[in-house]
C-alpha cells in the first residue's frame, strides 16, 4: 500500500471509510518510515527491532548462504532463488511480549521462513498461525487471493470452497476470520494479535470490483486495486466491530501500517498511490519506504497529527513498553520506544540516524530534516532536506558537503557484515552457518 492510497492520507479516489475513522478518532503519523522497501526485510525490522543494516533478512534474496527454493511467479515461471529466514536465536515481538503473559497470533502473511518450515511464526515466538509461508509452494503460489491451501500452524489445510480454482472465499476475508475467531478465544486474556493482510500486493486478483464498476475510464487493473483496498477496509471494520461487540475496544491499541511503498504495478498515476512521493516499492526514497502509520484507543490515544520520524524498528521496544515487557528486549536493538507519542505526550525521535540499506545496491540515512539516499549501486550519495523538499526533487549534497559526509560517516558505522549479503572486503561472522 502506497503512503497516498488512504483517503485519510490525500486519496480522492478509493474508498476506506473504516481505516479512516481510526485516523479521524486516534493518531496519525505523517513521517513514519517502513523497516524497507520490499516486503522481507521491511516485517524482519518491524519484528526484531533491527534496522536492514543490522537485521538477518536485508533482501527478499540473499547472492549466498541461505536455503535454496522454488518462486513460482503468477504466470507460473518457476526459479529457484535463495534466501535467509529469521534463526532460532532471533528474538521476535512474540516473544518478548509472551515473557508478560500475551497469548500471540500471526494470521496471514510471514514472509520471514526463506524455506525453512521450522522457521514460520509458530517456531519463532508466536503461539498460533494461519497463513502461508514461503516455505511450502502449494501455499506460495501465484493465486494467494483465493488459496486452497493454507496453514494452520504446521498443519497444511484446505479451504473447501476455493477446491478446483473455484474464486469463492478471499484471502482477506479468510484471514479476518482467523483473526476474529482468535480474538473471540482469547478475550478473557491478554492478547497480541499479528494480522498481515496481503492487499493490495500484486497480482491484482479480486472478483468483486462493485465499488469502482461506474468509474468507466479506468482498467480493469486499477479498478481490481482500489477494490483490493476497500475489501480490506471492510473486513478491518468487521475486527473493529468484534472489539467493540466483546466491550475491548477501550482497553485494546490498533496500530495500522503499511510494511513498504506503492508498487511498480499499481495505477500510480491514476489513484495517486504514492501521494506525490517520489520512488515506488524496492526503492529508499520516499515513496518507496514512508507509509502509513494510525494509532488508535479510544479515550487513551488522542486525536491529532504527529510529524515525528518514526520506523518499523520502533514497535518492538515500545510494545514492550506497553506491555510491562522491557527485561525482555534483546541487546543490539535499533529502535526506540515511542509508546508516550501515542497518548500525547512528546519524545524527541528526530536527532537521531534512521538508516537502511539493500546490501551492495541501495542504502539511505535520515536525520532531522536531512536525509542522504542512493538508489544504485556505486553511485554517490544524493542529499534531501526533507521538510522543504518531500519528492526529493533537488538534490543540494553539492551544496552541503559536511552535512552530507556527516551522514555518511553514520551510515558507514550503522551497518554490520551479513553473512549472506557480503559486501567486498567484509568477513561476517557466521559464514559458515550460512551456507545451507
Amino acid at each position: 500500500m502506497g503512503y497516498g492510497d488512504l483517503r485519510c492520507y490525500g486519496n480522492k479516489y478509493i474508498q476506506t471509510p473504516n481505516i479512516d475513522r481510526l485516523a479521524a478518532t486516534g493518531t496519525r503519523f505523517t513521517q513514519c518510515y517502513a523497516g524497507s522497501g520490499i516486503s522481507s526485510p521491511s516485517r524482519c525490522s518491524l519484528m526484531t527491532g533491527k534496522h536492514t543494516g543490522n537485521t538477518r533478512i536485508r533482501d527478499n534474496q540473499c547472492p549466498v548462504g541461505g536455503i535454496r527454493g522454488m518462486k513460482v511467479s503468477p504466470q507460473g515461471d518457476t526459479t529457484y532463488i535463495r534466501r535467509a529466514n529469521l534463526l532460532p536465536e532471533d528474538t521476535t515481538i512474540a516473544t518478548v511480549l509472551g515473557t508478560a503473559g500475551y497469548r500471540s497470533c500471526l494470521v496471514n502473511k510471514w514472509h520471514l521462513d526463506g524455506y525453512d518450515p521450522m522457521a514460520a511464526p509458530n517456531h519463532r515466538g508466536f503461539d498460533e498461525f494461519y497463513g502461508w509461508t514461503i516455505s511450502t509452494v502449494e501455499s506460495n503460489g501465484p493465486y494467494y487471493y483465493y488459496p486452497y491451501y493454507r496453514f494452520h500452524g504446521d498443519s497444511l489445510v484446505n479451504i473447501a470452497e476455493n477446491a478446483n480454482d473455484a474464486r469463492v472465499r478471499h484471502n482477506t476475508e479468510i484471514s479476518t476470520d482467523d483473526a476474529i475467531a482468535f480474538i473471540h478465544r482469547e478475550k478473557d486474556r491478554p492478547f497480541f494479535l499479528f494480522l498481515a493482510y496481503d492487499a493490495p500486493h500484486e497480482p491484482y486478483h479480486i472478483d468483486d470490483t462493485s465499488w469502482y464498476d461506474d468509474q468507466g475510464e479506468w482498467s480493469a487493473s486499477t479498478k481490481r486495486y482500489a477494490a483490493l483496498v476497500t475489501h480490506m477496509d471492510y473486513h478491518i471494520g468487521r475486527l473493529v466491530g468484534t472489539l467493540d461487540a466483546l466491550g475491548l475496544r477501550e482497553n485494546t491499541i490498533i496500530i495500522f501500517a503499511s510494511d513498504n511503498g506503492a508498487a511498480v504495478m499499481a495505477p500510480v498515476e491514476e489513484l495517486n498511490c504514492s501521494g506525490g512521493l517520489r520512488g515506488r516499492k524496492g526503492q529508499l526514497y520516499e515513496g518507496g519506504i514512508r507509509v502509513p502509520l494510525i494509532v488508535n484507543q479510544p479515550g487513551k490515544v488522542p486525536v491529532r497529527e504527529l510529524s515525528n520520524t518514526v520506523y518499523f524498528p520502533d514497535f518492538m521496544p515500545t510494545l514492550a513498553a506497553l506491555t510491562g515487557s522491557t527485561k525482555a528486549l534483546p541487546h543490539g536493538i535499533d529502535g526506540m520506544d515511542i509508546h508516550q507519542l501515542f497518548y500525547g505526550q512528546r519524545v524527541d525521535t528526530d536527532h537521531r540516524l534512521l538508516y537502511w540499506e539493500f546490501p551492495g545496491k541501495q542504502r539511505a540515512g535520515r536525520r532531522g530534516d536531512w536525509k542522504a539516499v542512493s538508489v544504485k549501486a556505486g553511485r554517490p550519495l544524493e542529499l534531501y532536506n526533507i521538510k522543504e523538499d518531500m519528492t526529493e526533487s533537488r538534490n543540494v549534497a553539492a551544496e552541503h558537503p559536511d552535512i552530507l559526509r556527516s551522514l555518511e560517516r553514520e551510515m558507514d558505522a550503522a551497518h554490520r557484515p551479513s553473512p549472506y549479503w557480503p559486501l567486498p572486503g567484509e568477513t561476517a561472522e557466521g559464514q559458515q552457518d550460512a551456507e545451507r
